[in-house]
């Protein structure tokens, strides 16, 4: 494997990203894989930069990934405008840091490092700008930028109800059915359920991790965390050993945001980080939707609040998928069942509706109290009668039981 100290460095070449052109749109242009040397620079960085740090990725954007890295190795100027005390912290990290190693530990796990320009790289993380991820450490035999292309994260609370981890495995397995990969970041709760629910459908599903990819937290996940890797992606801004830290959940959600179609927060308090999820979501143009719930449960309140502002209410995966797909995605309309009752015509209507709840009357008072002639209301009660509205007493008619219940109202209420 090449050293980065006898790379060349490149001139020009990766020292900018122009402006829109490497931040999304890539119409027109080829991906082209990072250079080795590229790729082992930023393989380094990985491990000395902190997951969103938009200063050092203002100057991974103008120096380019060879040119920082020596930066941080002591072998040239340090970036234009970085701090002593932030400079003399990066090169204390990056005295230790082995890019080789790194590279050859995620292989043994069967993993890989994806770079900006390769044709895996999700084009739509250069939303993010100077805060893109530098690289992302892969693990798992399907294509990531396939997989995000049609992807929606479902996120929520680590605490979560009965009710939220039921909402969101049924969601996972829905998307699944209709092809769209879940994306979450392998927490307790809301995120574990819905990987579960996409495994469950035969789904692709994805998991961010706040960590390296072969750092598995929260241990309890240890058996889910390996199936994803099996059958799934697991992705990681960190590389392989890295351990997870307060800020670093933080900063993977914007990856979750960024990467996907639309972000779905199923349940979540009035302070989660999925809220501050699909608020990023929000902010970077994606659709950002809700799940409702009891309005007692503190563990939908953040959810509701989000409704009320800048998220869309969603029940189903057909309704996600409306929101997030292609013109024709169109969830079913909603309604009710039909019942024997909304069949009847009019006329039919009127004369159940002069019939009292309980006791038998002649067919003279029903024409009178429906307002229906008697040789159209004697057909016709005959004709309830052969569909098993009412029956015959004698010269008198009654309703049957469950006659009112057939999808009428019940007189005095409904």
């Amino acid at each position: 494997m090449t050293s980065l100290e006898d790379a060349p460095d490149r001139e020009g070449a990766s020292s900018h990203l122009p402006a829109r052109q490497d931040r999304g749109s890539t119409e027109g242009r080829e991906a082209r894989p990072a250079p080795e040397a590229d790729r082992l620079a930023r393989a380094a960085l990985t491990r000395v930069l902190e997951p969103g740090d938009d200063v050092a990725g203002a100057w991974l954007r103008r120096m380019g990934p060879v040119a920082l890295w020596r930066s941080l190795l002591g072998d040239g100027d340090p970036p234009e405008g970085a701090g002593e005390a932030k400079i003399a912290g990066l090169r204390l990290r990056a005295e230790a840091v082995s890019p080789e190693a790194d590279l050859d530990a995620a292989t043994a796990l069967g993993g890989r490092f994806v770079c900006p320009g390769d044709e895996e790289w999700p084009q739509q993380l250069d939303d993010l700008g100077d805060a893109r991820p530098v690289g992302l450490w892969v693990r798992g035999r399907a294509n990531l930028r396939l997989w995000a292309l049609r992807s929606v994260a479902l996120v929520g609370a680590r605490a979560c109800t009965e009710y939220g981890a039921h909402v969101a495995g049924t969601l996972g397995a829905g998307l699944a059915e209709r092809g769209w990969s879940v994306v979450s970041g392998a927490a307790y709760g809301v995120d574990g359920a819905a990987h579960r629910g996409t495994l469950a459908a035969g789904g692709p599903t994805v998991a961010v991790l706040a960590s390296g990819v072969d750092h598995i937290y929260p241990s309890g996940h240890t058996e889910l965390i390996g199936r994803i890797a099996e059958q799934g992606l697991i992705i990681a801004e960190l590389p392989p050993g890295a351990h997870p830290t307060a800020s670093r959940f933080i900063q993977r959600n914007r990856v979750i945001a960024a990467l996907t179609r639309g972000t779905v927060v199923v349940e979540a308090a009035l302070r989660s980080g999925s809220l501050a999820t699909a608020r990023r979501a929000a902010e970077l143009g994606r659709f950002t939707m809700g799940v409702p719930g009891p309005v007692t449960s503190g563990l939908s309140a953040g959810v509701h609040q989000l409704l009320r502002g800048e998220a869309v209410l969603v029940a189903s995966a057909a309704e996600v998928v409306e929101l997030v797909g292609s013109i024709g995605d169109l969830a079913p309309a909603a309604r009710g069942p039909v019942l024997a009752r909304d069949l009847l015509d009019p006329v039919a209507t009127r004369l159940l509706e002069a019939l009292p709840l309980r006791g038998a009357i002649d067919a003279s008072k029903i024409a009178r109290d429906s307002g229906t002639a008697l040789e159209v209301t004697q057909a016709k009660l005959f004709e309830l009668q052969a569909l098993g509205f009412v029956q015959r007493c004698g010269t008198r008619w009654e309703l049957l039981p469950g006659a009112h219940s057939a999808g009428g109202y019940r007189r005095g209420g409904p």
